[in-house]
């Protein structure tokens, strides 16, 4: 459904189920820890067992990236996704509703070295995250220890926009629609660390084909053209629950050298390699319930049948 047809009063009835949504999570996100964790798992434990078509495009996704996993390994995977993504739902609510100061103790960064070295170069920063069920948590924990933007695609509910892009610039310091090429530049340019996630496949158009897991996959090419535009350092961002269900780990990894380097097959295969690096530090986390491979070469059928 497009944007023209909500109507313009958040009050009208059609709005009533999303205002529900709102006031759950509100909920969600002040329950107690392992109250959250159990709703988190039970929502991802009825999300496997119902919805099944985002279940056929897990177990292929799955399939394609792990072809050494047994049968039985595959199918563990695809449950163990949905459980993540389902606590993922309530995290997401936790880092959009309550101050991230209180959380503190909940997290570890490592290689906070890295982003400072590259702050101080004064060009800005193009932090490239990934697509983990803990994405909107980890920004807000991320933020107790270095300010950031955030690039984002709208959602199409207007009123679920407002409340998502008034928790995110609570969170960020802008979050900035992931069309606004010039709003990212800008920003960047101004000195700002920017955060964005280039594991999506966003078409032909603004992609080219570079290796993920073994597969061809669509890679936006935006990675290296930021980075060319602005002459920022762009530094890997890894964000992990632990086993606990309680803590979590920040990981950020050395800036890429020589980066962009001219070739971008050469730059967008560098991006997907540290992608797979760190999707394999906990692969259930990862958002597998997306079509990844949804744009073939020419000439190559769909991959989700």
């Amino acid at each position: 459904m497009s944007k023209k047809s909500y109507p313009r009063s958040f009050a009208h009835p059609r709005y009533w189920s999303t205002w529900l949504a709102i006031a759950a999570m509100y909920v969600a996100a002040w329950l107690p820890w392992r109250l959250k964790i159990w709703v988190g798992k039970t929502i991802g434990l009825l999300a496997w067992r119902f919805v099944k078509r985002r279940r056929k495009i897990t177990a292929t996704n799955i399939a394609l990236c792990f072809p050494e996993k047994s049968a039985e390994q595959q199918r563990k995977l695809v449950k163990e996704t949905f459980i993540a993504n389902g606590i993922g739902l309530v995290e997401t609510a936790t880092g959009w509703c309550r101050d991230a100061e209180g959380l503190r103790h909940r997290v570890a960064y490592h290689g906070q070295e890295h982003l400072a070295r590259a702050k101080a170069q004064g060009k800005g920063v193009l932090v490239v995250g990934i697509h983990f069920s803990t994405l909107d948590l980890g920004g807000a924990l991320h933020s107790l220890f270095f300010p950031a933007d955030v690039v984002y695609r709208p959602h199409n509910n207007p009123l679920f926009e407002k409340f998502m892009t008034r928790a995110r610039s609570r969170i960020f310091g802008q979050a900035i629609d992931r069309h606004d090429l010039r709003g990212v530049v800008r920003r960047i340019k101004a000195g700002h660390i920017v955060w964005y996630s280039p594991d999506q496949d966003f078409g032909h158009e603004v992609s080219i084909f570079a290796s993920l897991f073994g597969q061809q996959a669509a890679t936006i090419r935006l990675t290296g053209k930021i980075a060319r535009m602005t002459g920022a350092p762009v530094v890997p961002l890894m964000f992990h629950r632990n086993p606990d269900n309680r803590t979590y780990t920040i990981e950020c990894l050395p800036a890429f050298d020589n980066f962009p380097s001219g070739d971008e097959v050469a730059d967008a295969t560098r991006v997907n390699e540290f992608i797979e690096r760190a999707i394999l530090k906990h692969p259930e986390q990862y958002l597998w319930l997306h079509r990844r491979f949804k744009t073939r070469p020419e000439g190559e059928p769909s991959l989700y049948q």
